[in-house]
């Protein structure tokens, strides 16, 4: 499985972190959960961190998913 790649984070005043992905908005945080990310990107790998933010990461099934009988219309 690859590693996630291509997130961006940018802190703005008031607490708010916008996180993209390959320059297209993909999430926004505020307050406590803002906070919870700050501490997590600072301590851990930080496109991992962002990719599970965003929900934006592989599970590693979509191909079976994919070629599964029922998906092949």
């Amino acid at each position: 499985m690859p590693r996630p790649h291509g997130f961006t984070y940018e802190q703005h005043t008031g607490g708010t972190v916008r996180i993209s992905h390959h320059g297209r908005p993909a999430t926004t945080l505020n307050g406590p959960r803002a906070d919870q990310f700050l501490a997590e990107v600072e301590t851990s790998n930080p496109q991992l961190a962002m990719a599970r933010w965003t929900g934006n990461y592989k599970r590693g099934n979509e191909r079976t998913a994919r070629d599964h009988p029922r998906n092949r219309r």
